[in-house]
């Protein structure tokens, strides 16, 4: 953890910084010139609620966030939406939220491939240091609502002149089965993970 900064599972007490959420996103993709796909209100609030999504705070200011998206029927997981704010940047707090997503991820789905789509140089190395390589996107999930997605992102006619099998994004792929995820000693270290995660929220 970083200190002065409280990384934990969201829930509905934080429900009212989703509008600084999405202004947080909205900014970041026109700073950076690229693409982020948007999501409505009630698409954050619902992974809030659901227990699938990470918040960073530094006292009662909003940080940072990150939450998680399910397709193929749960076997490809995402932890997508992965900001933080303007003046809390250069803090290593991006690599936190994504560690702690990435942990809730491994709880809640053991079995699930995690995958992700990024122009972003600084969130290819982290998902680099967690095990995810690089992958054509012929090897991400085929669910149709996942690339229904990317319509609000502005290299959207990129992919789709491309058939969904390229773009500006790299496709990266963590899959368990290949990093010996799936034993009875990994799922007690994660839900020890979850409990440390959780353990302010009450």
């Amino acid at each position: 953890m970083i200190p002065g900064f409280k990384i934990t599972v969201a829930t509905q007490e934080h429900l009212k910084y989703v509008p600084e959420i999405l202004k947080t996103i909205e900014d970041a993709a026109r700073d950076r010139g690229t693409g982020i796909a948007k999501r409505k209100p009630e698409y954050v609030e619902t992974k809030i609620k659901e227990g699938k999504a990470i918040i960073a705070m530094k006292g009662d200011d909003f940080a940072g966030f990150c939450y998680i998206e399910c397709w193929g029927h749960g076997q490809f997981v995402a932890n997508s939406g992965l900001i933080v704010k303007k003046e809390y940047r250069g803090k290593g707090l991006a690599t936190a939220i994504k560690q702690a997503a990435f942990n809730l991820s491994r709880i809640k789905f053991p079995y699930a491939k995690l995958f992700g789509l990024t122009t972003g140089l600084a969130v290819m190395k982290i998902n680099t240091e967690l095990g995810y390589v690089p992958v054509t996107f012929s090897e991400l999930t085929n669910d149709p609502e996942f690339w229904k997605g990317c319509e609000s992102c502005v290299n959207y006619d990129v992919l789709t002149r491309n058939n969904c099998t390229k773009c500006l994004c790299t496709g990266m792929l963590y899959d368990p089965a290949k990093h010996g995820m799936k034993t009875f000693i990994d799922k007690i270290k994660y839900r020890k993970i979850l409990k440390q995660l959780s353990k302010n929220l009450k």
